[in-house]
């Protein structure tokens, strides 16, 4: 009889510690899609990486990938030949086209680039941010890359911001 009793505690306590993970694992947001390889320094700064979704074809004019941008980290000035799309899944972070203010965009967020608008595009100084880029292409070229968003750039957005 007591050893039945031993059996009835131990599997209570497993199952509430189980459960106990469980929720507490429900709690945690995950990424849509896994983080990617690192992109190149030549046009981002900091810490970004890519996901390839979707690949130009006989059938897509345009390509897809989650593109994570650790905090801090963001493209240079771009431009795209047929615009582009962002669309936000997770965090906080900034888009900001040349000559205006930057713009807060967090998760839910899209954003629709016309064609050729110089602009940048990443994550704030205290957030990650992860959006989805759908991305047309002119002929074999998607993007026109140019130089780096300079700290003072950048810390305005961040200034800004944190102001509000």
């Amino acid at each position: 009889m007591m050893t039945i009793k031993y059996i009835t505690v131990f599997i209570s306590i497993v199952l509430l510690v189980r459960c106990g993970n469980k929720s507490e694992l429900t709690m945690k947001e995950e990424s849509l899609f896994p983080k990617g390889e690192k992109l190149p320094k030549e046009w981002f700064s900091g810490e970004a990486f890519l996901n390839p979704l979707v690949a130009k074809d006989k059938n897509n004019d345009f390509s897809a990938g989650s593109v994570t941008f650790e905090p801090g980290a963001r493209t240079n000035w771009h431009t795209h030949p047929r615009g582009q799309v962002l669309i936000v899944t997770e965090g906080e972070g900034f888009y900001q086209e040349k000559g205006k203010p930057a713009q807060a965009i967090s998760k839910g967020s899209v954003v629709n680039i016309p064609e050729d608008i110089e602009h940048w595009h990443g994550a704030s100084a205290k957030s990650k941010m992860v959006h989805i880029a759908i991305t047309n292409f002119k002929g074999d070229t998607q993007a026109t890359w140019l130089r780096a968003v300079n700290e003072e750039e950048y810390a305005k957005a961040n200034e800004d911001y944190n102001a509000h």
